[in-house]
């Protein structure tokens, strides 16, 4: 097999619109993991509600997860950290103060937990979706906690405002800001993105990027699928993404994730 690593998005690219992984994308999976190629899933969750997804993939292994800020090994033991780019709550004081004033929801995560400050009814059905258990506290801001991801969750006329606000004020300072979906922004550290962490985990289990197909559907997965040796977007795509990648599989309601393995993984 030419692939010794597949990397797979999960939201909008291996699981369809209802969230859903389909037998078929599981069969096909675990037909070119039993061949012998590593199959990690790089996902803008959390390890915990990530972990579901693998368990039902039948696997264990690697899991780079918030986007590339944690990278998370899972085995019958549990989840241990393998690395992780963190940053600090008072680099984000000023982002708090703002979405506080305009009531914004938002959440800050370590590379384990996640917390919130308030939520609505709205966020609950979220979190649900998402397979998140969120802890409330009064404050983020007293939490003394290295953080990896502080997550905006809204409509995307909101966001769009706030990415045009903190763009022009250069309210996340030193920190990246990015476009994780079209309900999500997430500000992470500069250097934490799936194309790092997956670059990471290649050197350490000494596979060339030649050797890595990436899948993908948003903004996030860009760098990922320009480190592999083939960027594949799902056809649900973004304009941009899909001008980025190498090739262009079905959507993710049509089962891409599977088209892409038979033709460039089980094809003989």
């Amino acid at each position: 097999m030419k692939y010794r690593l597949i990397a797979l998005d999960v939201d909008g690219t291996l699981l369809n619109d209802d969230h859903v992984l389909t037998e078929k994308t599981i069969a096909t999976i675990q037909e070119v993991h039993d061949q012998g190629c590593h199959i990690v899933l790089c996902t803008g969750r959390a390890p915990d509600s990530t972990l579901p997804l693998l368990q039902q993939l039948g696997l264990e292994g690697t899991m780079i997860t918030h986007n590339g800020a944690a990278t998370v090994y899972a085995d019958e033991r549990g989840l241990t950290l393998v690395n992780e780019f963190a940053f600090t709550v008072p680099e984000i004081e000023p982002m708090l103060n703002y979405v506080r004033r305009e009531a914004i929801h938002f959440d800050v995560c370590t590379s384990f937990n996640m917390y919130i400050e308030r939520i609505s009814d709205y966020e609950k059905q979220m979190y649900k979706k998402f397979l998140i258990t969120p802890k409330l506290v009064t404050s983020v801001s007293e939490l003394g906690l290295p953080i990896v991801k502080y997550t905006l969750f809204s409509q995307p006329d909101v966001l769009d405002r706030v990415q045009q606000d903190w763009e022009e004020q250069q309210l996340y300072g030193h920190l990246r800001m990015i476009r994780s979906g079209d309900l999500f922004i997430d500000v992470m550290n500069p250097i934490a993105n799936k194309g790092n962490a997956l670059k990471t985990l290649a050197s350490s289990l000494e596979i060339d990027p030649s050797e890595i197909m990436a899948i993908g559907n948003y903004f996030n997965d860009l760098e990922m699928m320009d480190f592999a040796g083939l960027g594949v977007a799902v056809a649900n795509s973004p304009e941009g993404v899909l001008q980025a990648a190498d090739v262009i599989t079905s959507s993710n309601n049509d089962e891409g994730v599977h088209e892409a393995l038979i033709k460039y993984c089980l094809s003989y």
